[in-house]
C-alpha cells in the first residue's frame, strides 16, 4: 500500500504525534516494571510501531537527519519531564542545562529544515 506524499506541515504534524507514540512506549517501559505488568509490556510495543510507521512516512518529507534527530531530541526531553514530573526523579543542574542543551540544539535543526523545505 502506497501513501500519498505528506505536505511540509502535515509531516511536522505527523513527526509530533510519532513523538508523543516514542514517549508514550518509553514511558510504557517504566510503567512495565521490567516486563512483569502485562498491560504497560504489551503497550510498548503498540507505541513503538505507531512512531515507527509515522517516522517513516515523515522521513519523505523532511529527510532522515532532522526527523530522527528532532524526534529523538524532543522525545529525550519530554521522557526528561515525565521522569522528574511523575517518576519523582532528580532534576539535577547538569540534567536541566542538558535538557537546555537538547532543546537548543532541536531548534537549530527546524530552523534549517525551514531553509531547504
Amino acid at each position: 500500500m502506497a501513501f500519498p506524499l505528506l505536505t511540509v506541515a502535515q509531516a511536522w504534524v505527523v513527526l509530533g504525534v510519532a513523538i508523543l507514540l516514542e514517549v508514550a512506549g518509553t514511558t510504557s517501559m517504566r510503567l512495565s516494571e521490567g516486563f512483569t505488568r502485562l498491560t504497560p509490556s504489551v503497550l510498548i510495543f503498540v507505541f513503538y510501531a505507531g512512531a515507527f510507521v509515522l517516522n517513516t512516512l515523515v522521513v519523505r518529507v523532511l529527510g532522515l537527519s532532522v526527523t530522527y534527530a528532532v524526534w529523538s531530541g524532543v522525545g529525550t526531553v519530554l521522557t526528561a519531564i515525565i521522569g522528574i514530573g511523575y517518576f519523582k526523579e532528580p532534576a539535577t543542574a547538569v540534567k536541566m542545562v542538558s535538557i537546555g542543551l537538547i532543546v537548543i540544539g532541536v531548534m537549530g535543526l527546524h530552523s534549517t529544515s525551514r531553509v531547504s523545505s
